[in-house]
């Protein structure tokens, strides 16, 4: 159950015109009054006698009564109240009840107050109704209405416990604006499926995405299209900026801007300028990359400083840990930009998801986050990827990892009790790895037809190594269906003369691999990762034919020493 509180306004009339009228798309339905201050209450809906202005008199007496100079100038309060959609159609009985519950809970109408403000509930469709009120009190004072917001939404947690509704996560405070009705119903006459409120967050996030100066940030603005002001003091130094759609103009024709800070917390300019402070004493080397394209070599960078970020959430500090995910969300916004078609929905849905849970109460501290900064700028740098061969690969590589940070965020997230995040990790975690399916469908199949070239000797021989290695979950790997792609990246490993076992013993103490979904595909992008190989299988043959990489084949010996694919296992 969401409650809103509206607005406030200046003409009751005018707002009870609209609960009563057919609404601007006429969807409103039977509009009827299930509750008032008073139970003789005139209802316009259905009594035929009932006039608009009986019920505005009635509710403005109080404010009436005061000499001009006492009346609020804004006096007309409106809470709205909706179910969600799956919840059961809820009586009139049970609305008028839901209804003053929360003129209580708010302080509009406490409990026992009998000069209370004056106030009545609409129901004018199944799922929802509207709350009008007066502020003046009979008595001739105002109501005490301090974090009426808040309260709201904790009775609204009772309602729905009371009643059996789903339960809402409640909110913090951190969250982004949500568009007005005005700029939703803005946007359905123009066809949009976005406000522009929403279509410039996102447009900002993007911009602001590993960027690595002011006025990278700002060209970047530019480049997606947006009309831009900054706010210049005397010196010269910008002190903030507006940014507006080229299309979405008011009524005078003028350009409707939005400052950083009304889109989210986070895109004002003095915390976006948080994310350049730099911290040596956190800097990381980055470990040599194998000969790869670029946005392949992007992404592997990005996948390194992912499992960076992973041993982060697991052992530091709550500032440092909010600085990564933060950061974890301009990963994510870097991927969509650059994303292949077939990856590109879930992605942008996943990123958008997440920016929900890049932001707490717990502040970030910044420039701890540098690696996954990094990562995001050089995703960004390189350029959209192709689909398949090695970008693609990576892509999978990237996701897999990725996969693991966010559900870790999501974990750190429901421990401090930070509900809407941790359920917008979830959210963002499912898309992740709808993308991560796309992505790591074609490179897995051909490892797996590779694997499955293998002779019995040498699948025998992996399979005795991951039994060694994983004794608990190696008859859960070996009956997944991505243990030929597994065994064929272990043959691959020995070819380019590392020991399987011990990359096998490295790659599962990485982090626990049994909350895996297929922990056989989690295997192959660690032991790749960790071992150089190129994530595309067919890129592998190339690198063959070329000396980078000698990949083991049946009745060949690689060149970097080690026994062929096909002989059998030397005994222990």
């Amino acid at each position: 159950m969401i409650p809103r509180i509206h607005e406030r306004g200046s003409a009751t009339i005018g707002l009870i015109r609209y609960l009563y009228g057919p609404g601007t798309h006429e969807e409103h339905t039977d509009p009827h009054l299930v509750a008032a201050f008073d139970p003789l209450t005139p209802d316009p809906g259905r009594d035929p006698q009932a006039t608009y202005g009986q019920l505005q008199r009635l509710l403005d007496q109080p404010v009436n009564a005061l000499s001009a100079g006492r009346r609020p100038q804004k006096h007309v309060w409106h809470l709205s109240v909706r179910a969600s959609p799956e919840d059961p159609i809820l009586s009139d009985d049970d609305w008028a009840a839901i209804a003053r519950r929360m003129v209580a809970a708010t302080g509009i109408a406490p409990d026992g107050d009998d000069a209370a403000c004056r106030w009545a509930a609409v129901r004018h469709a199944d799922d929802h109704i509207h709350l009008i009120a007066t502020l003046v009190r009979d008595d001739g004072r105002r109501p005490r209405l301090h974090n009426e917001a808040r309260r709201a939404q904790a009775e609204a947690r009772a309602i729905e416990a009371d009643y059996g509704l789903r339960r809402v996560t409640p909110g913090d405070g951190t969250a982004a604006k949500r568009p007005t009705s005005a700029e939703r119903h803005k946007a359905d006459r123009r066809g949009l499926q976005r406000t522009p409120r929403e279509e410039l967050r996102e447009a900002v996030r993007r911009s602001v995405a590993g960027a690595a100066s002011e006025e990278e940030f700002f060209d970047r603005l530019a480049a997606a299209g947006l009309l831009i002001r900054r706010r210049v003091a005397p010196s010269g130094d910008t002190l903030g900026y507006t940014v507006a759609l080229p299309g979405d103009r008011n009524a005078k024709g003028e350009p409707v801007f939005y400052s950083g800070s009304k889109l989210a917390p986070d895109l004002s300019l003095p915390r976006i300028r948080e994310r350049w402070t730099q911290n040596p004493d956190n800097a990381t080397q980055q470990p040599t990359q194998p000969s790869v394209t670029g946005p392949a070599s992007a992404r592997r960078r990005a996948t390194t400083a992912a499992w960076q970020a992973l041993l982060v959430i697991d052992h530091s500090d709550d500032d440092v840990i909010a600085a990564q995910i933060a950061a974890t969300g301009e990963v994510l916004d870097a991927l969509a930009q650059t994303s292949a078609a077939h990856t590109r929905n879930e992605l942008q849905t996943a990123s958008t998801s997440f920016e929900r849970a890049s932001r707490s109460h717990i502040r970030a501290a910044r420039g701890h986050d540098s690696a996954l900064r990094r990562a995001a700028r050089d995703l960004v740098r390189s350029g959209p990827a192709l689909g398949r061969g090695e970008d693609g690969a990576t892509t999978a590589m990237a996701l897999d990892m990725l996969f693991f940070l966010i559900t870790a965020a999501a974990h750190w997230h429901a421990k401090k009790q930070h509900a809407q995040q941790a359920e917008a990790a979830h959210r963002a975690a499912e898309h992740l790895r709808a993308a991560y399916q796309a992505a790591s469908t074609q490179p897995l199949a051909l490892l797996h037809q590779r694997g499955a070239r293998l002779a019995p000797s040498w699948q025998r021989h992996h399979a005795t190594a991951v039994r060694q290695t994983l004794p608990e979950l190696a008859d859960r790997i070996l009956a997944e269906p991505g243990w030929p792609a597994l065994a064929a990246t272990l043959a691959e490993t020995q070819s380019a003369g590392h020991n399987p076992t011990t990359l096998l013993t490295q790659a599962a103490a990485q982090r626990e691999l049994d909350t895996a979904e297929h922990m056989s595909d989690v295997l192959v992008w660690r032991l790749r990762r960790m071992a150089n190989l190129p994530a595309d299988p067919q890129n592998a043959q190339g690198q063959r034919a070329t000396g980078k990489h000698a990949v083991a084949s049946p009745g060949r010996t690689a060149q970097t020493g080690t026994r062929p694919a096909n002989a059998s296992p030397r005994r222990r």
